[in-house]
């Protein structure tokens, strides 16, 4: 077991990241009910970490994220792999699905810190204090 955990990016750096290398991809590892109900960034993927009806983390999670890129033929022999950027609602879920990765083999992986939707407020409301949507990002709602 590693220690390693992935590089925490604000909503701004994930997005710059995203426009700025073509073969990144941003993966919401939220519930299926999340991604499409509460709103997703415009082109993330969908891979949950853990989702309905049984809560469990998802014991396919790191094969399904290889095969998004292409069971491994977008990294080179000796160069980098292609970034993979975890989304999660407030980026609990994403750091430790990045772990995850990272004891899989991944090299390039990286976690919204602020998530979509950020910590709650006083109010106990989120997209107040900060997180993807706050930020104005690009997003949309099935």
């Amino acid at each position: 077991m590693t220690d390693a955990q992935p590089q925490g990016l604000t909503p701004q750096q994930a997005h710059e990241l995203l426009e700025q290398d073509p073969a990144a991809v941003l993966v919401d590892i939220r519930s299926t009910m999340e991604f499409l109900f509460v709103g997703h960034p415009v082109g993330a993927v969908h891979v949950a970490w853990i989702d309905e009806p049984d809560w469990t983390v998802n014991p396919d999670f790191v094969t399904e994220i290889r095969k998004l890129l292409l069971g491994g033929a977008a990294c080179t022999v000796d160069g980098p792999c292609a970034p993979v950027i975890l989304i999660c609602r407030s980026g609990k879920r994403s750091l430790e699905a990045g772990k995850a990765l990272i004891e899989g083999g991944f090299k390039n992986v990286f976690h919204v810190d602020e998530g979509f939707e950020g910590e709650r407020d006083e109010q106990h409301h989120r997209s107040t204090l900060g997180g993807w949507r706050f930020h104005g990002l690009p997003w949309e709602q099935c």
